[in-house]
């Protein structure tokens, strides 16, 4: 019996009755221990004990209770990554309150969805953003010094609510997924991937508004790591990542595909910005085996590929003690039940293309339900087995091999994109008919939206109408949520019953331009 299988037998999950994640991250830690090392695009630098993120986030509890927030209620945040912003994460936490954490990226259409769906008892943005809400509360210098250091963190169950995420499917508008505050627990990612040790450097490159973003801050924290942040002006610089990361020291990173595949245009990354990484791990979408080899011939250490979604994640990852197979999401992770199905739920031969599935309810990760939608929520959630929807093979030494989505949704940079969104906003332009949106590939991003349009009545096709649409999208969606790429048809393909048939032209896409 090798390794890998020593552990996963031994594995044992064990999740008390009360538990609290803002306890456990956050209190638990001795005061005068260093916890956050800040920096701004413009330089500006802060250093930040678990003792100061302790006092603000229990100033953020009490600043949340003044304005009204109970357990259960939602509190709504669109807010740069900084100190303070982790303080309203675990302040929202102490109160048993539920945390919306949304991306500034996010167009004021899908803001609006998110806040209309949750209804949120407060919504807290900076100075930046406030304009774009009614009645914020604004989160400035002064807000959080005005109140006590002093708070009780709520005795919380751990199968009581923590955190509101929402995704994207192939239908409808987004659905909230509801996660307990076990669900932290489940992330054992920063022990068998990343291995983080007590002290060391650690680095995420994700947005605090996805479980990829939100899980590489709260895990390696819970294990003593120093967590780096970097609080970009704009879009992701590779040179500017780079240069962080060089100068902080940082040792244990987790990373998207995309943000490799922009690195990988600074041809002497490793000399120009030398760093000495102890382990990098990626996740968001498929990892090609080009970056991998990249990054191993500039850094000297081999990427760390896993995968899963936000309802469940990770369900498959590569080991440091475990040979990693190129282009491979590597092996299930120790206490998760991952099968390959077919389309009776019963498990496919190994070499076979089955759909990857998650056995229900077998580990703390486990979604509570969607929000407000019973029925969905019993669909997705309520039988033997959870259907990721993404295809792959297993092989014979049990190596997951992805194959693509069974499903429409649009995978580009490490984002999930429904095409419904994207089709709804391409419609209100009023030179546009009907719309139809697939992955197109795309050698940065892995994917990129792709728009077909049937154009109105009186409406002429032009490299400028697309320009505009595009741009129409993008305000009223998201900055990445947009068609990259718009292509003029005069009819979409159908089946009998009207529904665009998305399969032809993705098929289509994928013919006419391989991914690199």
């Amino acid at each position: 019996m090798g390794r890998y299988e020593e552990i996963c037998a031994e594995h044992e999950w064990h999740v008390p009755d009360r538990y609290n994640i803002a306890a456990d991250v956050c209190d638990k830690h001795p005061r005068d221990k260093p916890c956050m090392v800040h920096e701004r695009f413009d330089g500006q630098r802060r250093e930040v004990t678990w003792g100061e993120l302790q006092d603000l986030s229990n100033q953020a509890a009490n600043l949340l209770a003044a304005q009204g927030v109970q357990p259960g209620d939602r509190v709504a945040v669109v807010l740069p990554p900084t100190p303070e912003t982790a303080a309203i994460f675990f302040g929202t936490w102490k109160l048993g309150a539920i945390l919306l954490s949304m991306s500034v990226l996010y167009g004021d259409e899908g803001i609006r969805h998110r806040l209309n769906d949750s209804q949120p008892r407060v919504l807290v943005t900076d100075p930046a953003n406030a304009g774009r809400f009614d009645d914020p509360l604004v989160l400035d210098g002064s807000l959080l010094a005005a109140e006590s250091t002093d708070f009780e963190t709520a005795d919380t169950a751990a199968d009581d609510p923590a955190q509101l995420y929402y995704t994207s499917g192939t239908t409808g508008l987004a659905k909230g997924i509801i996660h307990a505050h076990r669900y932290l627990l489940a992330h054992e990612e920063f022990i068998y991937c990343h291995e983080v040790e007590d002290g060391e450097r650690f680095h995420g490159m994700g947005e605090w508004a996805w479980a990829a973003g939100i899980a590489p801050l709260l895990g390696p924290w819970r294990y003593g790591a120093l967590q780096c942040v970097y609080q970009r002006e704009g879009g992701f610089d590779p040179g500017k990542q780079l240069d962080f990361l060089s100068r902080n020291h940082v040792t244990n990173v987790f990373t998207t595909p995309t943000a490799m595949r922009s690195m990988m245009s600074i041809r002497d990354a490793g000399s120009r910005y030398p760093c000495k990484f102890r382990r990098v791990c990626s996740a968001g979408e498929p990892l090609n085996p080009e970056a991998i080899r990249w990054f191993r011939d500039q850094y000297g250490v081999t990427v760390l590929d896993y995968y899963g979604l936000t309802e469940s994640y990770p369900l498959v990852a590569n080991y440091p003690w475990m040979d990693v197979r190129e282009g491979s999401m590597g092996r299930p992770m120790p206490g998760w039940d991952v099968h390959m199905l077919d389309e009776d739920e019963n498990e496919v031969a190994r070499g076979e293309r089955g759909e990857i599935c998650l056995r229900a309810r077998s580990n703390p990760h486990y979604p509570l339900g969607y929000w407000h939608n019973e029925e969905a929520a019993r669909e997705t959630f309520g039988g033997d087995w959870f259907h990721t929807k993404d295809a792959a093979v297993m092989d014979e030494d049990g190596y997951v091999w992805y194959a693509g989505r069974a499903d429409d949704v649009i995978i580009s940079a490490g984002y999930r994109i429904g095409p419904f969104e994207v089709e709804s906003a391409c419609i209100e332009h009023p030179a546009v008919q009907e719309a139809a949106a697939v992955a197109s590939p795309d050698e940065r991003r892995g994917n990129v939206v792709k728009a077909f349009i049937v154009l109105a009545a009186g409406q002429e096709p032009s490299d400028e109408l697309a320009g505009e649409i595009s741009g129409f999208v993008r305000d009223r969606l998201s900055q990445y949520a947009y068609p990259r790429r718009i292509e003029f048809v005069t009819d979409l393909p159908k089946t009998l019953t009207g529904k665009i048939r998305r399969i032809e032209l993705r098929e289509q896409e994928r013919e006419a331009q391989p991914a690199s």
